[in-house]
């Protein structure tokens, strides 16, 4: 598998040279292989933000190096701009970014500047609309007149419409509703399983994680303190919560299960897989009829 992205020794400090000198990102090395869904978690102020803006130049390192299928990205930087459509940014509350007349406009806007017109550019735009769940017929709304999860979808499509390699999304599902939060994390899903382009992910939802991702980055005051397989990382509970995480509910209520002497698996990450797990305990025990 080939890598898309290599961080090597990135670090970033804030008011450096100054009293205010604060160290958000501490030599961090890492390399993200091509089609990986990789989550990133971590206590607020861990670094997570500000590692995601330098994979595509928003924030330059004060040391290190961002590697993009094997290139500096800062090596030339005066194309910093082409880093940006190769690694598409969602930020957090990307909807409030929006601002043409127009859905169908806002979701152009990037695949534009990229240089797509005419039919591709309308196919672009299709294909981001339906990947995000927004119907047809909203398209030619004004964007102020959708509903914020309807908002928050045509935000992503703006990103997704210029089919970057790498999509990095920050806190996509805050301040949805439960069923906005399906919503979205069921469409991203299918977006990464159809384009298998890189995505990253980060939540402070350790369920959203624990459904979607093939590995974790786990940052804690700046450092990476955690890069493994999903299901690995939330096998390490007390380590968790060393750092201000936790495992997803369902991976708890499990692990309680074993410690009371229930023959369950480890490392149960989803209610389906529970269900799957204690099905022939219940059986067993004559608890279904």
């Amino acid at each position: 598998m080939s890598c898309v992205l290599e961080l090597k020794n990135l670090s970033y400090v804030y008011g450096k040279g100054t009293p205010f000198e604060k160290r958000a990102v501490n030599r961090v090395s890492l390399q993200i292989h091509r089609g990986e869904l990789i989550g990133v978690i971590g206590h607020t102020g861990s670094g997570k933000s500000t590692m995601m803006q330098m994979l595509n130049g928003l924030m330059r390192p004060t040391e290190g190096q961002v590697l993009l299928d094997g290139k500096d990205i800062w090596a030339e930087p005066k194309k910093i701009r082409e880093v940006r459509f190769k690694v598409g940014m969602v930020f957090q509350y990307p909807e409030y970014q929006l601002f043409e007349e127009t859905v169908s406009k806002d979701i152009a806007f990037g695949a534009k500047n990229r240089g797509l017109e005419g039919a591709e550019l309308e196919k672009a735009i299709r294909d981001a609309a339906d990947f995000t769940g927004l119907k047809p017929e909203l398209l030619e709304k004004s964007p102020f007149e959708l509903s914020g999860g309807e908002k928050r979808r045509a935000a992503i499509a703006g990103v997704i419409a210029m089919n970057p390699e790498v999509l990095v999304l920050d806190e996509p599902t805050a301040g949805l509703d439960p069923m906005g939060r399906e919503v979205l994390l069921s469409q991203i899903m299918r977006y990464h399983r159809e384009r298998q382009n890189t995505v990253l992910l980060v939540t402070h939802s350790m369920e959203d994680i624990a459904r979607v991702a093939d590995r974790i980055v786990v940052m804690h005051k700046g450092d990476l303190v955690m890069f493994e397989p999903t299901r690995r990382v939330f096998s390490q509970g007390e380590r968790l919560t060393q750092w201000g995480l936790s495992v997803p509910q369902i991976t708890a209520i499990m692990q309680e299960l074993r410690r009371r002497g229930l023959d369950v698996p480890e490392g149960v990450l989803t209610v389906d897989e529970a269900f799957r797990a204690l099905l022939p305990l219940l059986k067993k025990e004559g608890k279904l009829w």
